[in-house]
């Protein structure tokens, strides 16, 4: 039996813009995940980029349930002594909410090359303008 390897085709990749006004952080990121990766396509292969691009806008009015807001944290690290900062949900949304959907996908596609390709493919945007609609973009309907 032989393996199936699929041809790539990189023209034919679509654009697809998500809006994400009034959903839940990781149903979207795991909706965008899948889309970037491609495993909503046929030709779905582990180990291709297969994926299509995403656009997600309204980035600041993302959701989330319980007490993450307030609770949840992200730690970053400069690398010097005692450069361990730690910011709630609520500071990063108020300065860079596209970081919140960003950090949520990554952590849902693979931690290698191809993951790090993948992630070129997306775009999160603050408010509804985006610079992409020469790529004629389909709206994707979000799971509330």
């Amino acid at each position: 039996m032989k393996t199936f390897l699929p041809k790539v085709d990189l023209d034919a990749r679509k654009w697809h813009v998500i809006d994400a006004d009034g959903a839940v952080l990781g149903r979207l990121a795991v909706q965008v995940a899948n889309i970037l990766r491609g495993r909503n396509k046929p030709i779905f292969t582990h180990h291709l980029d297969a994926g299509d691009f995403v656009v997600v806008i309204n980035a600041e009015k993302i959701r989330l349930t319980g007490k993450k807001e307030t609770d949840k944290e992200f730690m970053s690290y400069s690398g010097w002594k005692g450069g361990e900062k730690y910011r709630t949900v609520a500071q990063v949304r108020a300065s860079h909410p596209e970081r919140l959907i960003m950090h949520a996908v990554k952590g849902m596609i693979p931690k290698n090359r191809l993951g790090d390709q993948l992630l070129t493919k997306l775009k999160v945007y603050q408010g509804t303008k985006h610079p992409h609609e020469a790529q004629q973009p389909d709206v994707v309907a979000v799971v509330k």
